[in-house]
Formats: structure tokens, C-alpha cells, sequence
């Protein structure tokens, strides 16, 4: 190993990334006494950790149990078992569904970080091991005086996770604000009367100082990484990694303008998010969804540290796997816009080029991603598709930024180059392209099975996790209502994306292993940088941060050479 006088500096952990799964990593380590430095290539934290909804998906927590809730590891392991791939082990699923829930126990007695259970249907809850909802988790809110200088670097959130791209709001006042439920005046009057009256705030920023979702979990990280003492680097690239004797001892990175190599006594932890902004990569691995725009994911997610790992002997898995969703992308907007509930509303369809049908619009957005993907030929185009919704639909729910109770005319200017408004549904053929019999038969048939609250062509509405997103006044099928209030509009969607899930291959120990199936001492990896221990599946929502988390706090235990009691 290299004598200290051959770095530039040193620590026991490094740690590259600042999302949760980097965070969780860090503040573990540090927890444990180890010297522990994060660098992020950007100048602000969070990664796309800061810019999603900030659930975790994690089974069998303290806070679903207390609540009455019955749930299981052995339970949650069947249930990702049958889901996930072939090629992930046993021993990493069991990592993940034992250890997931101490982590976010160890998190809550050590930490800032408190969550509480949200009635979330995981998205295949009538599968064996599935639930009906509690195993998301959602982080409390918080001041943005509570983090101090912190806030200004703080990632902002994605202009999907907030209102009118600037207002925050909590998984239960979405619920609340989107279907109107009784009471939601009240919401409304807290939620935008907390924003529009912050002065002088409003005066200086449109950014909201009242941090939910994954803000809310980013900012909680970051204090508990300030409290133990974890260092954050910002404007520092990961250049390479440095390997010797078999082992990972440290990094070469670039600070300040120049490039330093820097030491980690203990081990190298890899959390920088997935490859899902770099064209290049796209192309090689999933050339269907080649655009990096369609992705939701923060721009800085170019592989860097995948690529890193690689040039060092590591291998990777599942490569050609994504977080997909169906995605609005919008004109002088750098990321799209993951349309998680608006399909499942009542009153809108989602055709191909053939102005036809081919999925169940209200399953999970992965799978509705997938089945874009999958469909999509010269025999009917699927990407982009078209969502089609009647004027009823428009007046009573967002779609993406389109506001419900703002007319047409007011809406961006972005937002009217991608909606078709026409007078009717055959008028609405000609201006989108598609075939004008073709569509017209394909509502008929819609509406009249729509009447009867019935899909006998793809079964929407069955499962729980359809009608968690449907209207609960609207019956027999919360998901189901005839178009026929004119006008009628459309709108492209896309094969879209929150993040690569394919990555390094890693074991129960978030080890980064060679092409040999063995550990690369000193090498770690979690969150988007590894293959996801789903595989090709998405399960819940939070299936993203809550492995991510999970992995990062094995990976900074292990590194830090915890040995849990008992």
C-alpha cells in the first residue's frame, strides 16, 4: 500500500456521490468513527435523491408494525423473489429485507432522519407477499432554516414533485389536493398560504423554504452527516479509481482546478447515480430509450464512477435496466416529467400510432414504461404515444404542469406547444395524425365497457394498486370514465425514466465484485451505481431510495469495520 506522503490527502471512507444512498453510507461511517469524506462532481447535493418524492420502500418497519400493520421480511422476500431476476441472489434480497428496516431504525435513535409509513399499495399487491400498502416511507418536512448555509446547495426539487414547480407539498396533501376529498380547502389555504406569505422570502426566491419529500430527506441527511462530522467536497469529479495489490486504496479526483489523489484507508464507497444522462451509454445499452431527455434524473448522472469501476476490474449486471416511466417532456425543460398518476384517472386513454389501445393505462408507470417499450414497431409506434382525455378529464385533474382550474390560454407556453385541443374527437384525429375510424372505434369501445366500470381488454381498475390512484368519487371503477365532453385533447408521451438501475454487480455486503464473481477489496457500491437488487422489477413505490438506503448503510458499516451487536 502507498505511504501516506503518496496522496495529496487522506480519510478512512471516501465516499462518491451525495444522494441518500451516498449520504446513509456516510453518516454510518462517520457514526462509527471513521474519517469520512464525501465529494460530489456538482455544486450542489442530493443528486436526483433531492429532486424525486423521496420514498422508501422498505417492509416490515417499526412504524407499519406499531400501526397495526402486519408485515414480514420472510413475507417481503417472496413477494421480491418472484419479481426480481434470476441472476440476483438470495443472500442480496435477504440483505435487503433484514437489514432495510434496521437501517431505517438505526437511522431514527442516531439520526435527524424520522419518517413516517404512508398507505402506498406496493404495485403487484395481490402477488404472494404483497401488501396493500405501509411499506413506503416518506421523510418528515422541514425548515430550511434548520439546514443554514446548507440550503443554498442543496439540490431544488423537480418541478414534478411540487406545485406549480414551486409550491412542496406531502404525499397526504397530494392525495388530498388531487382528488378534492373533503377537507382539501383546508390543505390548500396551509400549503400555498405557508408559501405565499414567506417574506420576505418571496421577495428574493420562488423557492420554497418549507422542504417535503426527497428535500425533506436530503436536508435530514445532511444534518445527520454535519452531526457526525462527514466532510462534503462539492465541485469535485471522480477522475479514477486507484488499485493496488489487488485492493482499492483510493481515488484520483479534481478539486479546486487541479487534480489531487486522495487515500481511503478503509474503503471506497460508489453511490453517483446511474448512466441515464450520457447519450453515449444509452445507445450502447438501451437503445430503445436512447434520448437522455426523456430521462427525470438531474443532468450530472453520466456514468462516471460505473465507468471507473469498470477500468479497475469490476463487473456489471443487468446493464439494459431501467427505472422506466411514462414521460411528458416539454420544450426548453433539460429533463421530462414522469406522469406516475395521471393515466390511472378516469377519463383518459393512452393510444399508439394506430390510434389504439395496448395496456392497462393505471398500472405502475415502470410497467407502463416497459410496455411502451416493448410495443413499440413499424406495425404501431408507441414512442411517442398519445394520452388522449375529454374536456371533463381537463377540468378536474393536472397533467404534468397542466393546471386544472387555469384555461388553455394561460397555461406556459411550452406546456400549449404539446397539448392538441380540437372540438372533436375527429378533428383531434387529424390534428395528432392518427387514424380517424381507428380512434374513434377504439373510444367507442372504452366508453361503453367505461359505462359498466369494466376493462375486459386490459383489466384496469383490478388491482389495488390501479385504483390507488383513482378517483374515489368516481364509480363503480375509479379509473374508468367515458370520454365524451368535448373538446377533446392529447398529449405525446414517452418512454421515460427516474434513473439506470443496471450497474456494477455487487454482493449481501455491497461489495463491488470482478468478473470472477469475487469481491474487489476496498470497493463498495449502492443506489443507482449497482444493479438493483429488483432486477428488471419495480415493486413499490420507494423501491429506488429504499435499497439505495439500505445498501449505503451496509456498505459504510462494512467499510468502517462495524460489527453490529446482537
Amino acid at each position: 500500500m502507498p505511504e501516506a506522503a503518496q496522496w495529496d490527502a487522506q480519510t478512512d471512507v471516501l465516499v462518491v456521490g451525495s444522494g441518500a444512498a451516498a449520504l446513509t453510507a456516510a453518516i454510518v461511517a462517520a457514526a462509527q468513527g471513521a474519517h469520512t469524506v464525501i465529494i460530489e462532481k456538482s455544486e450542489l447535493f442530493g443528486g436526483t435523491s433531492a429532486t424525486s418524492g423521496g420514498v422508501i420502500w422498505i417492509p416490515a418497519t417499526q412504524q407499519a408494525l406499531s400501526a397495526g400493520h402486519a408485515d414480514s421480511p420472510e413475507e417481503a422476500f417472496q413477494y421480491i423473489r418472484a419479481l426480481t431476476d434470476a441472476n440476483i441472489p438470495d443472500e442480496r434480497i435477504w440483505a435487503f429485507v433484514r437489514q432495510g428496516r434496521e437501517m431505517v431504525a438505526w437511522l431514527e435513535a442516531n439520526t435527524f432522519v424520522k419518517m413516517r409509513a404512508h398507505p402506498y399499495a406496493d404495485y403487484h399487491p395481490e402477488m404472494p407477499g404483497g401488501k396493500p400498502g405501509w411499506r413506503s416511507l416518506e421523510a418528515l418536512p422541514l425548515h430550511s432554516s434548520d439546514l443554514g448555509e446548507d440550503f443554498a446547495r442543496l439540490r431544488a426539487p423537480h418541478p414534478a414533485v411540487q406545485f406549480l414547480g414551486r409550491v412542496s407539498w406531502t404525499l397526504e396533501e397530494t392525495g388530498a389536493l388531487l382528488f378534492r376529498v373533503p377537507g382539501w380547502w383546508q390543505v390548500a389555504l396551509r400549503v400555498f398560504g405557508n408559501y405565499f406569505l414567506d417574506f420576505p422570502q418571496r421577495l428574493n426566491s420562488s423557492r420554497d423554504r418549507r422542504l417535503t419529500l426527497g428535500n425533506a430527506l436530503l436536508g435530514r441527511l445532511k444534518l445527520s452527516a454535519n452531526k457526525f462530522g462527514a466532510q462534503l467536497w462539492l465541485n469535485c469529479p471522480l477522475i479514477e479509481l486507484v488499485r493496488e495489490d489487488g485492493r482499492v486504496t483510493g481515488a484520483v479526483i479534481e478539486r479546486d482546478g487541479r487534480r489531487m489523489r486522495i487515500g481511503a484507508r478503509r474503503g471506497v464507497v460508489l453511490a453517483a447515480g446511474g448512466f441515464e444522462r450520457n447519450a453515449e451509454m444509452r445507445r450502447q445499452y438501451l437503445p430503445r430509450s436512447h434520448e437522455p431527455r426523456w430521462s427525470g434524473s438531474q443532468p450530472n448522472n453520466t456514468g462516471d464512477a460505473i465507468r471507473a469501476a469498470m477500468r479497475v476490474g469490476a463487473a456489471t449486471l443487468n446493464m439494459d435496466s431501467a427505472w422506466w416511466g411514462t414521460s411528458m417532456s416539454l420544450p426548453g425543460e433539460e429533463r421530462a416529467r414522469l406522469m406516475a398518476f395521471e393515466r390511472a384517472l378516469p377519463g383518459a386513454i393512452i393510444v399508439n400510432s394506430n390510434g389504439e389501445r395496448y395496456m392497462n393505462e393505471a398500472a405502475s408507470y415502470h410497467i407502463a414504461g416497459q410496455q411502451m417499450l416493448a410495443c413499440d414497431s413499424d406495425a404501431g409506434r408507441t414512442i411517442p404515444s398519445w394520452m388522449v382525455f375529454d374536456a371533463k378529464y381537463r377540468a378536474s385533474y393536472p397533467v404534468g404542469p397542466v393546471i386544472p382550474d387555469f384555461p388553455d390560454w394561460m397555461q406556459p407556453s411550452s406546456v400549449q406547444s404539446v397539448l392538441t385541443r380540437a372540438a372533436t374527437l375527429e378533428e383531434l384525429a387529424r390534428k395528432t395524425g392518427l387514424p380517424v375510424e381507428r380512434l374513434l372505434a377504439t373510444i367507442a369501445r372504452f366508453n361503453s365497457n367505461a359505462r359498466l366500470g369494466t376493462d375486459p381488454d386490459f383489466k384496469r381498475g383490478e388491482s389495488a394498486y390501479d385504483r390507488y390512484y383513482g378517483d374515489p368519487k368516481v364509480g363503480p371503477n375509479p379509473t374508468l370514465r367515458a370520454l365524451e365532453t368535448a373538446p377533446y385533447y392529447a398529449i405525446p408521451v414517452y418512454p421515460g425514466d427516474i434513473g439506470t438501475n443496471g450497474g456494477l454487480a455487487t454482493n449481501e455486503n455491497a461489495q463491488v465484485l470482478d468478473g470472477g464473481g469475487a469481491p474487489i477489496p476496498g470497493l463498495y457500491a449502492a443506489g443507482n451505481m449497482a444493479a438493483t437488487v429488483m432486477g428488471h422489477s419495480y415493486p413499490a413505490a420507494g423501491a429506488t431510495l429504499g435499497p439505495g438506503m439500505t445498501f449505503g448503510y451496509i456498505a459504510g458499516r462494512h467499510a468502517a469495520g462495524w460489527v453490529p451487536t446482537p
